[in-house]
């Protein structure tokens, strides 16, 4: 059996990061967690997680602009990018997906969309997990 999958999950808003942060590891995830674009980059630096969660409205930097430089580095280019926001207006989907989100999940959500999402960009077969 392989290591479990780790989830790098980014936002700003302490009891999103919290809830998710539970409902993962809850479905037996390992998760790392940032709670702005700087910190979710000075994480990347140093571990590379199988699957990243990210918010796109935050202080520091948005998430469209974390995902570029996700998208830049040789380290993380190939990084799968789950966008996870309160946003769902077909604009930011649109630039989500333009700036290179492999999925787009909106707040509220549920532990049974996370783990949806992460095993659609992870290649699982999502419906043999339950």
């Amino acid at each position: 059996m392989s290591a479990s999958t780790t989830v790098l999950v980014v936002d700003d808003n302490v009891d999103c990061l919290a809830l998710a942060t539970r409902m993962l590891q809850a479905n037996g995830f390992d998760v790392l967690s940032a709670n702005s674009g700087a910190q979710a980059l000075s994480v990347l630096e140093n571990h590379v997680p199988d699957v990243m969660l990210l918010d796109i409205m935050m202080p520091d930097m948005t998430g469209f602009q974390v995902l570029e430089r996700v998208r830049e580095s040789a380290r993380t280019y190939a990084l799968p990018v789950i966008m996870l926001t309160a946003s769902n207006n077909d604009e930011d989907m649109m630039s989500a997906y333009q700036t290179g989100s492999d999925y787009y999940i909106t707040k509220p959500f549920t532990a049974q969309q996370l783990r949806y999402g992460i095993d659609l960009v992870l290649g699982k077969d999502a419906a043999a997990n339950g």
